[in-house]
């Protein structure tokens, strides 16, 4: 990181913090008659498992680059938990579920800087915990999802550029999703769009945004790839299966049926991709491995996301299936017959395993399972929710795709993202942060 940027930082760095001294948004008194403990004890909890996720993430894919560049892609997910925290604190927040401006963004205003938020009116969504809970929870999906587009470009992208990437990224691409999504006046909302825990706002938009940085940056100049610890995936892979756990069930908001549903969904997908996947390289005449047993069950886990608190457990089985034979599909069609270097497959198994989830979403989702539904899945006869969730699939894809292409470029206008070929051949984790593993 050069000396410019570093006092340029410290500097924003500074003045957020005298900001804060100024202007230090006391709050009013806190009326606690509507929240209920059971509910905020489950989601405290929740939102430290939603966050172990993101170390998780990085011994993934820390364990499946070459040895020279681990720290450096261990580090681009750890900073995403201060980088992201930041941002959210000031204004992501804000953007995310301010009060709506037009259905596609929220009015920066309206808790700028956590104002309003102590002290504030429980979200509508989840009226028995906290504001200020949900405010943090959320937060927790924020710092994960730029982080997940690191394996796309890993080992060849500037740290510095990488930082000003997911600044913008977060704010221009992940808060507006989050908020036409999620938002009760979202326009994803008021159009029907259901995902329970992020298909849309998490994985297909790190997904898609992975594709264009796999595009944008272009391929490696390392004709080998080894993958320099395999157990660091696996250990990855538990803390991220363990998170999930309150990714998906933390998401009904409260300690109730609907949480137990998605555990109970969560953990049978999953199940379900991990042994499907290496079953199915082994039909290929490919022997079963760690590494295959660890992508499948994280696309397992990526396609329940959106389904968690809508589907039975059987119907959760077929969804985990389904979307590790089509990742598997993608991963090889991919390496056979595209020149894309998605170095770390992150386009085919968060984004199509995504897309997946949000599709089977609509054929599976029922009424009688969560109320919230209002038009049931295709396989009951309705087709509305199907389109609108196949519809919501298509604009999102373009959106999230070209959005993020623009911000790369206008990201390498300001800082160049690619690391010269010395720099390469030397390893991020020297050229770009003078430590070795």
């Amino acid at each position: 990181m050069s000396k410019k940027f570093g006092l340029i930082t410290f500097s924003i760095i500074i003045l957020i913090a005298l900001i804060s001294v100024l202007f230090p948004f006391l709050p009013g008194k806190i009326d606690s008659r509507t929240i209920n403990s059971a509910d905020t004890a489950w989601m405290l909890t929740s939102t430290a498992l939603v966050l172990i996720m993101t170390p998780g993430l990085a011994f993934f894919y820390g364990g499946m680059v070459n040895k020279k560049n681990v720290l450096s892609t261990m580090l681009q997910s750890f900073i995403c938990m201060a980088v992201i925290s930041i941002i959210w604190f000031i204004i992501g927040f804000s953007l995310s579920f301010g009060d709506s401006i037009y259905g596609v963004i929220g009015n920066p205003k309206t808790f700028f800087m956590m104002q309003h938020v102590i002290d504030g009116t429980p979200w509508k969504l989840a009226p028995t915990i906290p504001l200020i809970l949900f405010a943090f929870y959320q937060m927790k999906f924020a710092i994960i999802t730029p982080a997940l587009i690191t394996g796309a470009f890993a080992e060849r992208i500037k740290f510095k550029s990488y930082l000003i990437f997911i600044t913008l990224f977060c704010i221009f691409i992940y808060c507006p999703l989050a908020h036409a999504t999620w938002h009760p006046n979202g326009l994803l909302s008021k159009l029907g769009v259901v995902d329970f825990a992020g298909g849309v706002v998490v994985h297909m938009s790190a997904g898609w945004a992975a594709l264009a940085g796999a595009i944008f940056i272009k391929n490696s100049n390392e004709s080998v790839h080894n993958p320099a610890r395999i157990t660091y995936v696996m250990l990855g892979t538990g803390l991220l299966w363990f998170g999930w756990i309150g990714f998906n069930s933390g998401s009904a908001f409260h300690a109730d049926s609907i949480a137990t549903l998605a555990l109970g969904t969560t953990s049978t997908s999953s199940a379900a991709a991990a042994f499907t996947w290496i079953v199915f390289d082994s039909v290929r005449g490919r022997k079963p491995g760690a590494m295959g047993a660890c992508i499948g069950a994280i696309v397992g886990l990526v396609a329940i996301t959106p389904a968690a608190g809508f589907v039975t457990i059987p119907q959760s089985f077929v969804i985990g299936v389904v979307s590790s034979v089509i990742s598997s599909l993608m991963v090889s069609w991919r390496s056979t017959k595209t020149t894309i270097d998605d170095t770390l497959d992150v386009f085919s198994c968060h984004g199509v395993g995504g897309m997946v989830g949000m599709l089977l979403t609509g054929v599976f989702a029922n009424h009688n399972i969560n109320p919230i539904i209002t038009h049931d899945g295709l396989l009951y006869g309705q087709s509305r929710l199907f389109l609108v969730q196949l519809s919501a699939m298509v604009g999102v894809s373009l959106f999230a795709f070209f959005g993020t292409f623009l911000l790369l470029k206008l990201t390498n206008k300001i800082s160049p993202l690619r690391v010269s070929d010395r720099e390469e051949r030397e390893g991020l984790d020297w050229s770009q942060h003078d430590e070795k593993l």
